[in-house]
């Protein structure tokens, strides 16, 4: 089950204010840190921050454990309410996970969400390490540089996050039926930030820090022991936040300015927490916990519970449910078929049809949706580009009819079929594939597929999938 987040009280509120005021930093001297500019809203944030949270809680392996999670949260609660009054904004809700991971990694989502790997409370040395990599975190998102960034990419993929936002977070094998030329996720435009935006959260971050009673320089510390971490799959959290360059330099001169009273030392709390992980069976990698598609939070040492597919698979029902992807796009499927996300697509397949195979994620019954860019100038060429892609991974796949017009999320589109013989079934299977142009030069497609013993069943199906598929923007 995932994991309840506590929201902030008042009462919590009141007493972190309180601890700021007895504690902690006099501020004498600091730099200005201005906003980049922002052509979103800030209801923009928090519905995108709230759509790619909601993926990566049902996705993510979260660790089930109260004392981490209590402690991650206060910590969290303490550096929020240190954030500068012209940067708060009405309806941003801070929380915090900690995910059962090893990598070195944390990452915070627009409006608030925060995820913090168990292995970057492992490698942090003090608590003020474990503080200093949080406000950073908390920088991006008051001073909005995840949506400031977004607003360089096209509307379309503004709207791409939160369907793909695992793909960024979290990389790992290639996705189901595509591996090749998608762009789904929106990895570079929403959670990669440049080196100017990672300077302003270099520097907020310090004074965010120094106004909680903590010492900054505990921060460039933590990057140190980051940018020399090379172990459990490397240091993840430097491949979206890159180097400044002397950023500990900077760092430490931002702290110089900065006044700390009685800076703070490790907690009791910290010690403890540090026990209680070493106690715990070693954290797995991301793709060792992500492997087998969602999943739901995971207790320490939980083993997956993925496999091949069961070929027991329900009829598609005759209700429908709606999903929307990211604000891109909205569609309908049977109620009981499942939603799958991955870096480069979101698959709905009923269960039984979905699972692991040699490494991959896959499916029998359902469709794939997803967008890819080609270099081809028209939707014929781009369609066949496609095709050889997806032939280069199902060498039996072969085109059964030629193209006729059709369309798709109220676009002209093309649609053909296709057959192949299933790797995990063995079985023959037929593809029916529809495309169309986007208004950015992107190509969105849509994948149904079904065991020939199956598709007179499923091919109605398919095509009301297809009819509703509407986009956002």
């Amino acid at each position: 089950m995932t994991m309840r987040i506590r929201k902030s009280t008042g009462r919590q509120t009141v007493a972190a204010a309180v601890a700021l005021a007895t504690s902690i930093a006099i501020v004498s001297a600091q730099t200005k840190v201005t906003p980049p500019s922002n052509k979103y809203s800030v209801q923009d944030d928090i519905k995108l921050g709230q759509d790619a949270a909601r993926e990566a809680r049902q996705q993510l392996p979260l660790l089930r454990d109260e004392s981490v999670h209590s402690y991650v949260q206060r910590l969290g609660e303490r550096l929020v309410a240190a954030i500068p009054a012209d940067q708060r904004h009405a309806g941003f809700n801070y929380t915090f996970d900690v995910v059962n991971v090893r990598e070195i990694n944390a990452f915070a989502l627009p409006g608030g969400p925060m995820f913090v790997n168990r292995g970057m409370i492992e490698a942090a040395r003090t608590e003020g390490e474990v503080a200093g990599v949080m406000a950073h975190e908390i920088s991006h998102v008051a001073l909005r540089h995840g949506t400031a960034q977004a607003s360089k990419a096209t509307p379309y993929q503004i709207g791409q996050i939160a369907g793909g936002i695992l793909g960024a977070i979290i990389g790992g094998t290639a996705g189901q039926v595509i591996s090749q030329g998608t762009s789904f996720g929106l990895g570079t435009a929403f959670m990669k930030y440049g080196r100017e935006y990672e300077r302003q959260a270099d520097i907020e971050g310090a004074q965010i820090m120094a106004r909680a009673g903590y010492d900054p320089r505990d921060m460039a510390n933590m990057f140190q022991t980051i940018e020399r971490q090379a172990g459990g799959g490397g240091p993840e959290w430097l491949s979206d936040h890159p180097n400044p360059g002397n950023r500990s330099a900077y760092i430490t001169k931002e702290a110089e300015m900065i006044r700390v009273s009685s800076p703070a030392r490790d907690s009791a709390e910290f010690d403890r927490v540090k026990s209680q992980l070493r106690s715990m069976p070693k954290a797995p990698t991301t793709q060792e916990a992500t492997r087998n598609g969602r999943r739901t939070s995971t207790s320490p040492g939980e083993g997956n519970r993925g496999g091949m597919p069961s070929g027991r698979v329900a009829a598609p029902s005759s209700r429908y449910s709606e999903y929307e992807e990211g604000g891109m796009f909205r569609v309908s499927v049977p109620s009981n078929w499942r939603e799958l996300t991955s870096n480069s697509s979101v698959t709905f397949a009923p269960e039984g049809a979905y699972g692991d195979y040699d490494g991959q994620n896959v499916f029998t019954h359902g469709v794939e949706i997803g967008i890819t860019r080609s270099r081809a100038r028209d939707l014929r060429s781009a369609t066949d580009d496609l095709i050889a892609a997806l032939s280069d991974s199902n060498p039996r796949l072969r085109r059964e009819s030629d193209y006729r017009q059709r369309s798709i999320a109220g676009r002209n589109g093309l649609q053909t079929t296709l057959s192949n013989v299933s790797d995990v079934t063995r079985q023959e299977e037929t593809i029916q594939l529809a495309t169309a142009l986007l208004p950015d030069g992107t190509m969105m497609y849509a994948l149904g597929v079904a065991p020939d013993s199956d598709f007179d069943t499923y091919q109605p199906h398919f095509q009301r999938v297809v009819q509703s598929i509407r986009l956002s923007r």
